[in-house]
């Protein structure tokens, strides 16, 4: 048994098919065996709303409602790229969409969840940004457009997020330790599990003088990432494409 699944950043687009279709296997194996999978953000490079007609988001809603049906619980956080996905996509694939963060409990464990981007307190820029594309109301103006239209927009933003990009050092856009750690401790957690950075890795530090940890998931620009989680423990593991 995989025990419990999670991973986030997968980024999925029509320009790298075989990334799609690892995820859709992994769904079909790994998934309808694990105890639950929880995807925590940037399923997709870009979602446009619940009426994106995609060929990659038409087949990932079949593989997450496959999943489901087979009687394992899939449960998605929004990401970065991904906050447009709605109560009608939860419908279709049967996915539970959780707020950012969420308090679960694994294994007997009290566990916090997080895409990871509002932890990323450095880069004063997107956080206003995020602020802005969160709001309901700026959700529901942008929704009554057209789907060309908002692809069109989305494209734009996107150029001009790369170009920024470069402007800006590492370390800004990576997580601020002090707001990782106030975060944990007003959620009672001396876990975190969180994607968006693409830095995977096991952390290890302390809050108020206990043993803290911060795994952190990869991307699956060239791979897939996987956090697995047992009651004995969890191990991060890469997947190659065939």
């Amino acid at each position: 048994m995989p025990g419990t699944l999670f991973v986030s950043d997968l980024h999925l687009d029509a320009s790298r098919p075989q990334i799609t279709r690892l995820f859709l296997d992994v769904l079909d194996t790994l998934g309808k065996d694990a105890d639950a999978v929880y995807i925590l953000g940037d399923l997709f490079e870009i979602w446009h709303g619940d009426d994106d007609d995609s060929p990659v988001g038409h087949a990932v809603m079949y593989g997450l409602g496959a999943c489901v049906a087979s009687g394992t619980p899939v449960h998605l956080l929004h990401g970065n790229r991904d906050f447009l996905i709605g109560e009608q996509f939860a419908t279709r694939t049967g996915c539970r969409l959780l707020d950012d963060p969420a308090r679960i409990d694994l294994y007997g464990s009290p566990v916090l969840l997080m895409h990871g981007d509002i932890l990323c307190t450095d880069d004063v820029d997107y956080q206003a940004f995020r602020t802005e594309v969160r709001d309901p109301d700026w959700q529901r103006v942008f929704l009554r457009k057209s789907l060309q239209a908002r692809r069109d927009i989305a494209q734009a933003v996107r150029m001009k997020s790369r170009a920024s990009a470069r402007d800006y050092p590492e370390s800004i856009r990576d997580v601020n330790l002090d707001t990782v750690a106030r975060f944990m401790t007003d959620h009672g957690v001396q876990l975190l599990i969180h994607g968006h950075t693409h830095r995977p890795g096991i952390h290890q530090f302390e809050i108020a003088g206990k043993p803290a940890r911060r795994m952190v998931l990869g991307d699956w620009y060239r791979q897939g990432s996987l956090l697995e989680c047992t009651p004995h423990g969890c191990r991060l593991r890469d997947i190659v494409p065939v």
